[in-house]
């Protein structure tokens, strides 16, 4: 490897290089203890160090000094782990230097244009590599190992490397390097891990490893401690796990992710920067188009506290964000588009002073560069400032006071006038101004404490959080603030403000469209709150349609899923349509993330961090329920719905106001007080029954004591009997209380850590049940072991990976649809198909051939939608492995068949086509469910294939044919044999036809003359007879071949299916990909 030339003063310091060759001007030295001799004790010495060092410290064992005859200092300039390597650098010197160096008169001059020399050679080497790090020369040194030892593709990305020890339980097994792989964790001994295989990722420590990075995969641990930069490496690994899971599992592309879209591009400061933007985006609740730009460390000025708090400046696009850092919990949002200007009144205390709209400025002081924010702000706010943006956003600060303004802002289209600009509990639960009971009174005195409330902290989107504002949430939200507040807090504001007029249009582009999403929709549109009058009614009916069937037009990847009828329901009685429609958007794209899809994965990993959360606090009730699967099942409903299906409505609307505000933090705190309050209860039950029966009479005894609502809007809780009556009342108020208090000091930042730990567990157990149900539908089908079974589905799975990773437009991204069954989950476009199946089959029976492995393809493609299924690909393969000689001699014959050669180009645009038009009618087509159920009737009966049925191949097929059999013997120790076989076979069968065909010539030219005239035409003189094209049945090749021994020997026999297996899980990753 060349390096970046370093001056050496001592050409042999401490005798521990021994000279090899040498010239003029370059000296090639070895160090000792390697090669031959080792260098007696000096050398023993010398290698017993280098194999004690740290990796990224040890000597290359080779290296080249550059030299001139009148200077007594040396530049290094190449190094070589091995003599091979260091000798093709040396004569490189000497073919294209030598003659070079003579020319100068200089000494300088010649090390000049020699370092320049290698420096152009390092730089070359970096654009190939395309190396974009730090410390380029020794993360280039860290690439060339990494190639070296575990020779995959040069496809593959080395993302970073760090030092590290390696543990194997309690054995350290010696200091090596951890190689971060794109897809890959790549470890010395030649180790590699999958990213999709890793079970568990997580920090432990215990009394032999004080810190240390634990990775379960294969079901094996492996432990790395002793990291320069642990959490630095962790983050790296996180969001290597995260990229890999959301590329492969979910078939994410990251188009709106620049530099995550393309896997040669990812870098670690790439992934650093991605791990940043999430974290910033998620605190402060920013649309997703958000980057963070900029970082200041500042004070700013609280005026309701009449002091500074310490925090940071988050500067982004189209916001100015600040959260403190002295455990204060303010922090404030300011959207650019509400930036007048920035004023810079005091120099000396580096203060600038943001002028929003609504009479308010900010204050920030301390500031470390504020001419540079002062610029930033500035030349935002005038590039986002436009007459739509204030009118969205005053309509969100004047909500209150100027409903009708509100209304006239949001720039709906005529044809949509049929959409609802009030919230349902205004039309249908009007508030009384002049009878105002007790309930009405205390509901009055909530909204005069908000008031004073925003007087001091501000109100919209520039309002500034404290722990004020969470104190009133627990408190809760006033009926006709509600639908504001969860609009602010969730950020929705933000979204509908960026995007008017959005939700009007696809309301109109949604109408009408028919989909298995609009069905379920129109199915469970009643069952949506049924007890509440506005859902009685066609008026709240439509608007929840319109919401449900806009979001799964804008979201097809989700488009429906039960719980969502149930939370947009209740997002309409506190919130006008367009607002549910973005309220809806928050909460599935940004705050329940992977919750509303077919495996509702995101429910199951908080369910998962629920779990552990009750290890961790409910210490008594996990002693006496080990087994704390029954919370999981008890609680899904807890998560998906945010406890709205399992209490009454009027108390459920206090939840989702901490929801809205805390997040599903809120949910797991209200959840740990519910099991705590029942504690005893639990304990004491026989069963998950009783258990389960506890619960639910307890949620039917939560109540709403404040709640303003009339008995025919709340709803008649299962408690009214006598049994449950006699049960104590909780006040939802006191129990969310109860939650803070006990469980509040749990920090979002630990939530967020949990989930990210527990979501590979729980994607891998979908996984490896979806594994054995497909393995169970396979092996009846097919003669493999269980062993082999599995094997060859992980094979397969790493495959259809593969394709996800490398091919962003191939027909398995295309056609992938997530609602399909699990045997078609994993599937292969042709190209991968090919290596996969080259890896595999048992003759090299398509080796070299494309149109063979075109024929297989389509062969084994009976849909002809241009994939490949599991089930399909093992069928086949039990045919060439298991087969009979009849079955291996028909899946040959079937192979031949059209289309021809030239069909090749033509069937593979035609997969392609169907792909891409599969690909864009998902979700906007109705779907044909008799079609299917057709298809899956058809297997059913579908009877084995009779080799009557057969047609026949002509001339050019039964060539074709022939060839393919003379392939199969290349390399077979009969192959000469096998040769003279075919041989023979081939020329039977011909003579056979010739003979057929004469006997079905006419016997006399007279006959053949009195039918027509073209007849005698062709018997005038000097005439050619037309050729006529001669065919064969699979009949009768099948009983020519086993007219042939050493043929059926052949084909019977048996194949070590085991070895096959193991040569492609070798073999597999260095396969080369051409698409």
């Amino acid at each position: 490897m060349w390096l970046k030339p370093e001056e050496i003063l001592l050409k042999n310091a401490l005798k521990l290089w021994v000279t090899e060759k040498g010239n003029e001007y370059f000296v090639l030295q070895r160090r000792r203890g390697y090669g031959e001799g080792g260098g007696g004790l000096t050398g023993l010495l010398v290698g017993t160090l280098d194999t004690m060092l740290d990796s990224t410290s040890k000597v290359a064992p080779f290296r080249i000094l550059h030299q001139t005859p009148d200077s007594q200092i040396y530049w290094s300039i190449a190094c070589g782990g091995t003599k091979e390597e260091i000798n093709q650098h040396w004569e490189w010197l000497e073919k294209n230097l030598m003659r070079t160096l003579s020319v100068f008169d200089s000494s300088d001059d010649i090390t000049s244009f020699v370092q320049g020399k290698i420096r152009g050679l390092i730089a070359e080497e970096g654009k190939v590599s395309g190396v974009q790090e730090d410390d380029p020369e020794k993360f280039r040194e860290a690439l060339l190992r990494f190639e070296k030892w575990f020779d995959l593709p040069q496809k593959e990305k080395l993302v970073t490397y760090y030092s590290c020890s390696y543990w194997r339980g309690r054995v350290n097994c010696q200091a090596s390097s951890i190689y971060l792989y794109l897809d890959t964790i790549l470890l010395s001994f030649h180790l590699v891990v999958s990213w999709n295989e890793i079970w568990r990722l997580e920090k432990t420590s215990n009394v032999i490893l004080t810190e240390s990075i634990h990775v379960l995969a294969n079901g094996e641990d492996h432990y790395f401690s002793m990291f320069l930069h642990l959490s630095e490496t962790f983050l790296i690994m996180e969001q290597l796990a995260d990229y890999s899971i959301k590329r492969l599992f979910d078939k994410e592309t990251f188009q709106e992710e620049p530099s995550l879209s393309d896997p040669l591009q990812i870098t670690k400061r790439g992934l650093e920067t991605n791990a940043r933007n999430e974290q910033f985006r998620a605190f402060f609740r920013l649309p997703k188009e958000e980057n963070l730009l900029e970082v200041y460390e500042s004070f700013l000025w609280v005026p309701f506290s009449h002091y500074n708090t310490l925090g940071k400046i988050c500067l982004s696009e189209s916001y100015l964000c600040f959260a403190s850092q002295d455990g204060s919990q303010c922090h404030v949002i300011i959207p650019m588009r509400e930036v007048i200007g920035v004023e810079k009144p005091d120099r000396s205390s580096r203060a600038l002073t943001v002028c929003v709209r609504g009479k308010r400025a900010l204050r920030f002081s301390e500031v470390r560069d504020f001419d540079r924010l002062s610029n930033a702000i500035n030349r935002r706010c005038g590039m986002t400032a436009s007459p739509q943006h204030s009118a969205s956003t005053e309509a969100t600060e004047y909500i209150h006071d100027n409903p009708e303004e509100v209304a006239m802002m949001v720039g709906q289209k005529e044809s949509s006038k049929a959409v609802s600009n009030e919230a349902l509990m205004t039309v249908f639960h009007p508030q009384d101004a002049e009878n105002l009971d007790a309930k009405m009174l205390k509901e009055k005195m909530k909204e005069q404490s908000w008031n004073i409330h925003f007087s001091e902290y501000g109100r919209g989107t520039s309002m500034f959080c404290t722990k004020k504002t969470r104190d009133l949430i627990v408190r809760g939200v006033p009926e006709a603030l509600r639908g504001e507040l969860w609009m602010l807090f969730s950020g929705a504001v933000n979204d509908m403000a960026i995007n008017p007029g959005y939700y009007s249009e696809i309301v109109d582009q949604s109408l009408g469209t028919s989909t298995l999403a609009t069905d379920e929709i129109e199915r469970d549109l009643h069952r949506s709150l049924p007890e509440h009058p506005a859902f009685q009614s066609d008026t709240g009916i439509s608007a929840l349609r319109r919401v449900l069937t806009a979001y799964a037009y804008r979201n097809p990847k989700i488009g429906y899923c039960q719980a969502m009828n149930i939370l947009t329901s209740v997002l309409l009685l506190y919130a006008k349509e367009e607002e549910a429609f973005w309220l809806l958007v928050a909460i599935c794209e940004r705050m329940l993330p992977d919750y509303f899809n077919r495996r509702i994965i995101g429910a199951l990993v908080d369910q998962a961090v629920f779990e552990e959360l009750i290890r961790m606090h409910l210490t008594q009730l996990t002693e006496h329920m080990t087994d704390l699967t029954f919370f999981s099942s008890v609680s899904l409903s807890w998560f998906l719905t945010l406890f709205i299906s399992v209490l009454p409505i009027e108390s459920a609307v206090n939840v989702v106001d901490c929801f809205f505000y805390d997040g599903i933090k809120a949910i797991l705190q209200l959840g740990l007080a519910v099991l705590d309050y029942n504690m005893e209860g639990l304990i004491s039950s026989n069963d998950d029954a009783e258990a389960v029966t506890i619960l639910s009479k307890f949620f039917d005894n939560v109540t709403n004591k404040d709640s303003p609502l009339p008995q025919t809007v709340q709803q008649n809780s299962v408690g009214n009997n006598d049994k449950a009556s006699s049960l104590s009342k909780v006040d939802i108020s006191d129990l969310i209380k109860e939650a803070y208090e006990k469980y509040g000091d749990m920090k979002s930042e630990e939530v967020e850590r949990m989930r990210k730990r527990n979501k590979l567990y729980v994607i891998q157990t979908l996984e490896d049940t979806t594994k054995q149900n497909v393995l169970r539908v396979v092996s009846q089908e097919v003669k493999f072991n269980p062993s082999q079974l599995d094997n060859l589905y992980a094979l397969f799975k790493r495959q259809h990976f593969l394709s996800c990773y490398w091919t962003m437009n191939s027909p398995v991204l295309l056609h992938h649809d997530p609602s399909l069954a699990y045997l078609e989950q994993y599937q292969l476009g042709f190209h991968q198909f090919r290596l996969l199946f080259t890896l595999l089959e048992p003759w090299s029976l398509c080796s070299g051939n494309d149109a063979l492995f075109l024929w297989a393809f389509r062969l084994l493609d009976e849909n002809q939608d241009g994939l490949v299924n599991f089930k399909e690909f093992c069928c086949a393969l039990d045919i060439l492995y298991s087969g009979t000689f009849t079955t291996k001699l028909k899946f040959l014959f079937k192979l031949h068949q059209p289309p021809v050669p030239s069909a090749l180009s033509l069937y593979t645009n035609r997969c392609t086509h169907l792909c891409l038009k599969t690909a864009l009618s998902t979700g906007k087509g109705k779907v044909d469910l008799q079609a299917y159920l057709k298809q899956w009737q058809d297997e059913i009966l579908k009877k084995e294939e009779s080799i009557k049925d057969l047609p026949r191949i002509n001339q050019a097929q039964f060539i074709q044919f022939s060839k393919t059999l003379y392939n199969l013997f290349h390399g077979d120790p009969e192959e000469e044999s096998l040769y003279r076989a075919v041989a023979r076979v081939t020329s039977l069968l011909l003579r056979m036809e010739e003979v057929g065909r004469r006997l079905q010539e006419p016997t006399s030219p007279q006959k053949s003359t009195t039918n027509t005239p073209s007849a005698t035409i062709t018997l005038e003189a000097g005439s050619i007879p037309q050729e006529v094209e001669w065919s064969f049945a699979f009949e009768q090749i099948l009983a020519s071949l086993l007219n042939e021994p050493v043929l059926v020997r052949f084909f019977e026999r048996p194949v070590d299916i085991q070895a096959r297996l193991d040569h492609a899980k070798g073999a597999q990753l260095k396969a080369k990909t051409n698409k």
